[in-house]
C-alpha cells in the first residue's frame, strides 16, 4: 500500500466523522475535518505524481473517495436543509450515473479506464470549495449574501456539462 493510497483511505475514514459533526451542528469541527479531507485529496495526487507512486488501486479509489465524500456531505447538508435539495440531487445524480456507467461497461466486459476530465476536476474543486464556504459560514456565523447561490449555479452548470461529456465518452467507448 503506497502513501497516497493510505491518504485516500484516511479520507474514507473521515467521511462518517464529518457527517456526525454536521448532524451535531459542530460546524467548526465539520469544517476542519472536511477541509482536511479536501486537502488530502490534492496531497495524495501530488505525492503519487511527485514520488512516482501511482497505482491502479489509487486510480480507482481516489475518485471513489471524492465521490463518497462529496455525495455524503451534500446529502447530509440537504437533509438538514442547509443547502437546497435540488443541488444535492443534481450533484449526486451525476456521480451515480458515472459509477453506473463504469459498472455497466465492466459487466459487459468493456471496462473503461478511470480518467477524470479536467473540467470534472474543476467541478470537484468547486464542489469542495462550496462545502467549505457553507460550513465556514456556519462555523463563523458569516453572512455570505448571494455567494452560495452563485456557487450553486456554477456547480450545477459544470455538473450538467461534465455529465454530458462523460455520457459522450461512455457512448463512444461502448460503440463497436
Amino acid at each position: 500500500m503506497t502513501i497516497p493510497n493510505l491518504i485516500t483511505v484516511f479520507r474514507f475514514i473521515l467521511v462518517p466523522i464529518v457527517i456526525v459533526m454536521i448532524l451535531r451542528e459542530e460546524w467548526g469541527w465539520a469544517l476542519a475535518l472536511f477541509a482536511l479531507a479536501g486537502i488530502s485529496d490534492g496531497l495524495d495526487g501530488y505525492i503519487a505524481r511527485r514520488l512516482d507512486m501511482r497505482s491502479d488501486l489509487g486510480a480507482a479509489i481516489d475518485p471513489l473517495a471524492d465521490k463518497v465524500l462529496l455525495v455524503s456531505i451534500y446529502i447530509t447538508l440537504a437533509i438538514i436543509e442547509v443547502i437546497p435539495a435540488w443541488l444535492a440531487i443534481i450533484v449526486v445524480s451525476r456521480d451515480v450515473m458515472i459509477v453506473m456507467a463504469f459498472m455497466v461497461s465492466w459487466m459487459l466486459a468493456r471496462p473503461m479506464a478511470v480518467k477524470p476530465l479536467f473540467l470534472s476536476k474543476v467541478n470537484t474543486a468547486l464542489q469542495i470549495a462550496f462545502a467549505v464556504l457553507v460550513l465556514g459560514g456556519l462555523a463563523f456565523a458569516l453572512n455570505l449574501g448571494n455567494l452560495p447561490d452563485l456557487f450553486a449555479i456554477l456547480i450545477v452548470l459544470l455538473t450538467i456539462v461534465t455529465a454530458g461529456l462523460y455520457v459522450r465518452r461512455w457512448l463512444r467507448h461502448m460503440s463497436p
